[in-house]
């Protein structure tokens, strides 16, 4: 482990500083965050239901339409992990504001897109937002009265699955009255709103991160995470078995393994491996990917399952706004769930509301499989669905934060965000090519196929209770060390 300049003393000394200068609004600056991170989730998945009607406006194909998701998707990717480092370097409020502002641009050059260039351009710019969640978690554990850090970043957490279910829920009502451009102007206001509160509110950070930018770590990792990802989006229609799929896939583990080689030997490295070592580190990564692969996949099949036509032997043939609402469910437990399991953490442990939420993530799918006839089945599958993801997000980023330093904190919270956005990307796409394997003569994906489907995000998430079960029961005791001040228990 690299030496990061400061002692437990120092560390301790500035952290008591902090609370005394924000512990009368703590409240304002969750708000804050709270705001910013669902502005960047909700452009997350708003244009998902918004796809058919962005090719026909701007004029394309679903090829490249497709590319207005995978963008962004690439780009958080790449963003999230690097100004997480960036932030424990600088300062987390600094890059904040710079993620803000790029999130704030991109969103309002979408606004007024109108070719496909553009948009994708755009979005890519939007994708720096990917950032908000670990420099939110920074801030939180620097800023925060102790008692208080579990449970906001439990909120803060959730807000990933709250703001990608309310996309989803908001993106008809938005189509049928303000068009496409809509999508954008709504939150353009609110990360305008949170980039001026930000620099009005919050506080600067005094923990850094003392060292110089490993660029080579930064190329490297954004290289193997492009090779990883553009595949897995686009092997639905290049096949999975295809040339290029393969030696993308190939080139992605390649360049991982260069990546982990030089960061290493890097002095100083923008992801610490032995960091990335660490038993509650990498099997709370794990159970993230795994989690991530059933929640995006929830939210692919759920919204085009109850849109297929009754005459097809299944489905509710609901229009693009009824189908949103049937996350909702989803989107208001995990809204109760987060903080709520944040806070449990004190008292039963952060892996316990692990565990938990793996298993009703896994539940929900069991329900699917089973019970998909009537309109209460998915409405019941897609709460507890939102009660798993909730308690399931915010206990991983308890039990990172936890595990690490903390001038650590967001770059090891912006990797596991990575591992749920890979996570996602590979559940959404392996259903959208089961989905597309079982085509029938009306055009629409059999039943089956969905039931399928079903199976496979049920036996993924099993994986991940399993997976869940193997975090530390108590952290370890060098990690007591890294982490002399660990916020809650991980019993």
């Amino acid at each position: 482990m690299h030496d990061d300049g400061m002692d437990n003393g120092t560390v301790a000394g500035m952290e008591a500083e902090a609370e005394a200068r924000v512990a009368s609004r703590p409240g304002l600056i969750l708000a804050i965050l709270a705001f910013g991170g669902c502005g960047y989730s909700m452009l997350q998945s708003l244009v998902v239901p918004a796809l058919p009607v962005l090719q026909h406006d701007l004029h394309t194909t679903p090829t490249g339409v497709a590319w207005i998701f995978t963008t962004y998707l690439l780009a958080a990717s790449v963003a999230t992990p690097i100004a997480g480092r960036f932030g424990d370097m600088f300062g987390k409020k600094r890059a904040l504001l710079v993620v803000l502002a790029g999130l704030a641009g991109g969103t309002l050059l979408a606004a007024l897109a109108t070719t496909l260039p553009v948009m994708i351009l755009a979005r890519t710019i939007q994708g720096l937002g990917g950032a908000i969640f670990p420099l939110a978690f920074g801030i939180i554990r620097d800023e925060f009265p102790r008692d208080r850090i579990p449970g906001s970043i439990g909120l803060i957490s959730g807000l990933l699955g709250i703001g990608g279910a309310l996309g989803i829920v908001l993106a008809g009502p938005i189509l049928d009255n303000l068009g496409y451009h809509g999508l954008f102007w709504i939150p353009f206001g609110v990360i305008l709103l949170t980039l001026v509160a930000t620099w009005v509110v919050i506080p600067e950070s005094p923990l850094r991160a003392p060292g110089r930018i490993d660029w080579a770590g930064a190329v490297l990792l954004s290289l193997w995470l492009v090779c990883l990802l553009v595949p897995i989006s686009e092997a639905p229609k290049w096949g999975w078995t295809a040339p290029r799929t393969l030696g993308l896939l190939v080139a992605g583990c390649v360049v991982a393994f260069v990546w982990i080689r030089v960061e290493l030997r890097s002095p100083s490295p923008l992801v610490d491996m032995a960091m990335m070592r660490l038993r509650p580190v990498w099997t709370t990564n794990l159970v993230a990917l795994l989690v991530g692969w059933g929640m995006f996949g929830a939210f692919v099949l759920i919204p085009q399952f109850v849109q297929t036509p009754s005459s097809t032997g299944y489905g509710f043939g609901s229009s693009v706004t009824q189908a949103g609402l049937f996350l909702v469910p989803s989107a208001l437990a995990m809204m109760v769930v987060g903080p709520i399991s944040g806070r449990l953490s004190l008292r039963f442990g952060a892996k316990s509301s692990l565990v938990a939420g793996a298993g009703l993530t896994m539940l929900s799918f069991v329900l699917l499989v089973f019970a998909h006839s009537a309109g209460w089945h998915v409405y019941l599958a897609s709460l507890v669905l939102g009660a798993g993801v909730g308690a399931s997000y915010a206990s991983m980023a308890n039990l990172i934060v936890v595990a690490v330093r903390p001038d650590q904190t967001g770059i090891a919270t912006g990797m596991n965000a990575v591992a749920r956005t890979i996570g996602g990307a590979i559940g959404g796409q392996v259903a959208a090519t089961v989905l597309a394997s079982t085509l029938l003569a009306s055009g629409f994906p059999s039943e089956r196929g969905y039931t399928i489907s079903f199976l496979i995000s049920l036996g993924v998430l099993a994986v991940g209770t399993v997976v869940a079960l193997a975090v530390p029961g108590r952290a370890p005791r060098r990690t007591q060390v890294l982490a002399p001040e660990p916020t809650l228990s991980v019993d």
